[in-house]
């Protein structure tokens, strides 16, 4: 029997919700083709008791596991990879070239984040994040494709969220692993009209432009499903996509004018609850303002990278 936080999605793909923040916040998914395993994201050092649990659930043997695959180095999609190193002998690292340095050695890594969130906030959310072995440790490039029991996982480099990010495709089930490239759908904001959708700012690399391209060429393979880091696999990927360029939009324009704002921080997470409150009641979210509050950590965190993305462009 599978435990509730494991969820099959067919065609040997499973969720793992990772228990971090909050439920159905933050998946990591293992991946079963003839008996070999990989994983996709892991979540924190405190998910990892739950990735094992979901490979025993489901008879895959720790040994077995050929990849393990974070989307990029941040800590919610990566933080627990070497920890979970750890317990799989067999298995490799695959990461962004840009993110080897931080598998190998997290100290940078690490204090990246702490001055994001202090101290407290590390230890209660991320714990100590722990090197991975060198020779462990494989740097993808874009077009690469490796092969997981003769089933191939094809890798774009797709920066906009981070400069250090992949995607990964799976033509079995003719979907994209997205990480934060395509955006943040969660479960609570499904109505009628389908799932809500949109794009993370989350510092320090921010980047419309390349972001906007990344998302079209996921988009260019016209996959059945995206599945995202949070949370889970979605469906209507065009119309998604639609909204996605609409919002990266609306947040540029959101942003520029508080360039210069006296206090602006307070400006830019004001102008994002406003402009998440909009998004939903649009959306048809029946109660919007518990929604808006849901998005607390996101609003604070997407104004903190507006603001990195504001400081770096170039004004014309």
């Amino acid at each position: 029997m599978l435990p509730e936080f494991v969820e099959p999605l067919g065609g040997g793909v499973f969720a793992i919700d990772t228990g971090f923040t909050r439920p159905r916040f933050d998946a990591a998914y293992l991946i079963i083709q003839n008996n070999r395993a990989a994983f996709v994201d892991t979540g924190t050092n405190f998910s990892v008791p739950r990735l094992l649990a979901a490979l025993d659930s489901v008879g895959i043997a720790r040994d077995a596991v050929d990849w393990v695959i974070p989307t990029h180095v941040h800590l919610d999609h990566a933080g627990g990879v070497g920890l979970l190193m750890r317990h799989l002998d067999n298995a490799c690292v695959l990461v962004h070239e840009r993110g080897v340095r931080h598998m190998v050695d997290p100290r940078a890594l690490y204090d990246g984040a702490l001055a994001v969130y202090g101290a407290q906030e590390m230890q209660r959310s991320y714990g100590e994040l722990q090197p991975i072995n060198p020779g462990r440790v494989r740097a993808t490039h874009d077009g690469m494709v490796v092969e997981l029991a003769g089933r191939p996982l094809n890798i774009a480099d797709t920066p906009g969220h981070a400069r250090h990010h992949h995607c990964i495709w799976d033509e079995h089930t003719r979907g994209w692993f997205t990480g934060d490239t395509f955006g943040l759908s969660y479960r609570e904001y499904d109505t009628a009209h389908g799932a809500w959708i949109t794009p993370t700012t989350t510092p320090v690399q921010f980047e419309p432009d390349p972001l906007r391209a990344s998302i079209d060429r996921l988009v260019a393979r016209n996959p059945e499903c995206m599945y995202l880091t949070h949370y889970s696999r979605v469906r209507d990927v065009q119309r998604l996509a639609k909204l996605l360029h609409e919002q990266i939009d609306a947040l540029v324009s959101l942003a520029e004018p508080l360039s210069g704002h006296p206090d602006r921080h307070r400006a830019l997470c004001e102008g994002l609850r406003q402009f998440y409150r909009e998004q939903l009641s649009r959306h048809g979210v029946a109660d919007v303002e518990a929604g808006v509050q849901a998005l607390a950590l996101d609003t604070e965190l997407n104004a903190q990278g507006l603001a990195v993305w504001l400081d770096r462009a170039p004004r014309g």
